[in-house]
């Protein structure tokens, strides 16, 4: 019997050899599996917040198309806007050609003939022309600006705008009448129509479309 054998610890029990026995701690099994558990957590977190800051840093999330970024975010197409047009751009206006606009042109001052010849303009630059001669007595002598522009309440925001291009600084009214026929009358301070090349450029003003107004989103 070897002497490491504990006295009355024989037969089956006795050890042998001249080395100590090696006991070794139960491993725990459970405080093994909740470091597992809690490194994956960990790791998890990690990968969460990183694709946070891509999120942020690339204006949307990763491998997410702009188009979705942009629905997610509240945001539209800031070239495009709602029905393909830029936010608060109007659609153009539709105004009528000078060749669709009848005019009567009548003189309220005293200097002859100038209603003819700023007739014969008109019909230069494209107008139709209609009545032309002195003004009624409601008008004759009581015009003191450049012109007075006279139409049906259509027409005030169409034909009269084309027309008030020809003459800069005329009155704008709107009347009861029937047709689609407007009136220039002459006033005091009238010399000329606007210059062709002038009348021009601003007429081509009316047509573009207007600019959008400034939005509080920033592409």
């Amino acid at each position: 019997m070897s002497m490491l054998t504990p006295p009355g610890m024989g037969g089956k029990y006795r050890v042998t050899g001249n080395r100590f026995p090696h006991l070794r701690r139960r491993r725990d099994r459970r405080r093994i599996v909740l470091a597992v558990a809690a490194t994956a957590a960990v790791l998890s977190l990690a990968g969460w917040g990183t694709l946070q800051l891509v999120d942020v840093f690339s204006g949307g999330r990763l491998g997410e198309p702009q188009a979705a970024t942009q629905q997610r975010k509240g945001g539209g197409d800031c070239k495009s806007g709602a029905g393909g047009r830029l936010p608060g751009l109007a659609a153009p206006r539709e105004l009528p050609a000078p060749g669709d606009i009848t005019v009567n042109v009548y003189n309220a001052t005293p200097r002859g003939g100038l209603a003819k010849i700023t007739a014969d303009e008109l019909e230069r630059r494209g107008f139709r022309i209609g009545n032309v001669g002195n003004a009624q007595a409601e008008y004759d002598k009581k015009v003191s600006g450049t012109g007075l522009l006279l139409g049906p309440q259509a027409a005030v925001e169409g034909a009269l705008k084309v027309l008030g291009t020809q003459l800069a600084g005329a009155e704008v009214k709107g009347d009861q009448r029937e047709g689609q026929d407007v009136d220039l009358v002459l006033g005091d301070a009238y010399k000329e129509l606007t210059p062709k090349d002038q009348a021009e450029r601003a007429l081509a003003g009316l047509r573009e479309p207007p600019r959008p107004k400034p939005s509080a989103t920033h592409c």
